[in-house]
């Protein structure tokens, strides 16, 4: 990334709350009515929404003393329409908050994902601050709650790592948390997705994964395979949508039809390429080469092929993506894409860091490239189709 990945440091400070008084209650007026677009929500706010005293509606929210539990009912509810954040840690928000990052990931045991929170925590390190990851199993409404919860314990970078099925909810809600994030003077990095709005104040950093898709697909096509598996589809899945349509995208420019494209759908993971690949090989053999949606994937496919009696990549050839630290130790070693994973990972701390402007758009991409081993053959029967 060059001189933009310079280690320095970017204060994010919230802007400082004006004390209303009797002088400027005029001017307020002219101010949004509604005190969620204002910023940060005070707890005289949600008491006002509820119609109680401000010490009614402490003792409501904290939870340690009696109230009625009609009133305790109508006070959480007008915290929840404000996006009220109660923790005593996040009022520090407002002079810049703590030194923490927090990176969400789909799962922990995922080298991929590992790499990434490797090189977020490193970055974070060399700067003096803390970090702390939290995995979500791929539950969108996990993710999300894992950002409150971190916006209520004033982390001042939130990330956000990999593809994610999104839906009308999803992208409602890291938008809702973008713009609550952001009024608090924190940010909300999407490390290897896209914004699911351009307008969000979220930073993105990534790689292109359309891009690595096509040129591994391209390796296969110029090994002369014509008949190449997709395996590892998740239909609405970010990452693996932009692989699928690279995929697409590389045998068209080889002259192929669209149906010589073949997707099986099978998700990401070991187990799930074991299984996908074993239930493939059960239905057809008509096909001479597996473009693996990650390494893992690839790691399951290999296994199967193996049970199946047949050799890697004299009967078949199998490429993967990510470039996992296991991928050389495959047998055989696996030809495969290069994510620079910690470096991501580094970058989406780096760059949240230094930019001065925490404004809407920010996208930075990062490049990918093949790494040749020992997986890929010409297949042992001529190729159909266009040369």
């Amino acid at each position: 990334m060059g001189n933009d990945m310079a280690p320095e440091e970017t204060e994010l400070k919230a802007p400082a709350r004006r004390k209303p008084d009797s002088a400027t209650r005029g001017a307020e007026e002219s101010e949004p009515k509604d005190p969620a677009a204002r910023g940060r929500i005070t707890i005289r706010e949600v008491a006002v929404r509820a119609g109680v005293s401000t010490a009614t509606a402490s003792r409501a929210l904290s939870g340690n003393h009696p109230v009625p539990a009609a009133t305790r009912a109508r006070v959480l509810r007008a915290a929840r329409e404000l996006d009220y954040v109660a923790n005593a840690h996040a009022r520090a928000l407002v002079g810049g908050g703590r030194k923490m990052a927090a990176v969400v990931v789909r799962q922990v045991t995922s080298p991929f994902y590992a790499q990434v929170a490797e090189g977020v925590e490193a970055e974070a390190a060399d700067r003096g601050w803390l970090c702390v990851v939290g995995a979500t199993g791929g539950d969108p409404q996990r993710e999300m709650d894992f950002v409150r919860l971190m916006r209520e314990e004033g982390a001042r970078l939130v990330i956000l790592v990999g593809g994610v099925v999104e839906d009308d909810a999803y992208r409602s809600r890291v938008a809702q948390y973008a713009q609550a994030l952001d009024a608090s003077g924190a940010r909300l990095v999407l490390c290897g997705r896209p914004s699911p709005d351009p307008g969000i104040p979220a930073l993105v950093v990534e790689f292109d994964n359309e891009a690595g898709a096509r040129a591994i697909t391209g390796h296969l096509l110029s090994a002369g395979h014509r008949r190449i598996v997709f395996l590892g589809g998740l239909p609405g899945n970010t990452a693996l949508d932009a692989r699928v349509a690279g995929y697409r995208a590389a045998l068209a420019e080889h002259g192929l039809p669209p149906e010589a494209a073949r997707v099986v759908n099978c998700g990401l993971g070991r187990p799930a390429g074991l299984r996908a690949m074993t239930e493939l090989l059960e239905e057809t053999r008509e096909f001479t080469a597996v473009f693996a949606g990650d390494d893992m994937v690839a790691a399951g496919a290999l296994r199967a092929i193996a049970t199946a009696g047949l050799r890697v990549p004299d009967d078949i050839s199998v490429v993967g993506y990510n470039d996992i630290p296991l991928a050389e130790d495959f047998d055989p070693p696996l030809t495969t894409v290069r994510t620079p994973a910690e470096e991501l990972g580094r970058a989406a701390v780096r760059i949240a860091l230094r930019d001065p402007e925490r404004g809407v758009g920010g996208r930075h991409v990062l490049g990918t490239h093949i790494v040749v081993r020992r997986s890929v053959a010409p297949p042992v029967t001529p190729p159909r189709g266009p040369s």
